[in-house]
């Protein structure tokens, strides 16, 4: 995120609490990209989808709570109404769900740890491969190549 320009990052409550577990400090990203925080219920920054002002929504890391809501087409979140909003402004997106496999090792702030998602949360990331407008990443290297491919893309 920090390598590109003109980025917004929108923070969850959840995402706040979670780069503080990592220690890494708001005030620290501030000078790299605006950031929005979720502080309103009605997520007013999202109607910058119907002004063209985004061009691309990346979601990542994406819980397997908002993976789900996602694919039910729940918006009560900051996180799933921009989802829900870049959908229907046909603004395509590249999520990355913490949850891919049946086993993982996934860093956590005291180390690596395994994870064993449930199927009903496969089950949802696999959905969401299916959705319009959708890319689903497995890696931060599939990340940042899909992120690659889809500036190029714009040129």
């Amino acid at each position: 995120m920090l390598t590109l320009d003109n980025v917004d990052l929108y923070l969850s409550l959840a995402a706040e609490e979670v780069l503080k577990m990592y220690g890494i400090q708001i005030k620290d990203l501030r000078d790299h990209v605006r950031i929005y925080r979720d502080k309103a219920a009605s997520a007013p920054p999202v109607g910058l989808f119907y002004k063209n002002y985004y061009h691309t929504l990346v979601l990542a890391p994406t819980t397997s709570n908002t993976v789900a809501k996602c694919v039910l087409g729940i918006a009560d979140s900051l996180v799933t109404n921009l989802y829900s909003q870049a959908g229907k402004c046909r603004v395509p997106n590249i999520v990355y769900p913490c949850d891919i496999a049946p086993e993982m090792k996934t860093t956590a702030p005291g180390g690596e740890v395994m994870v064993y998602p449930r199927a009903i949360d496969l089950e949802a990331t696999e959905k969401l491969r299916s959705f319009e407008y959708t890319s689903v990443v497995e890696s931060v290297t599939e990340l940042e190549v899909a992120l690659r491919q889809r500036i190029a893309s714009l040129s």
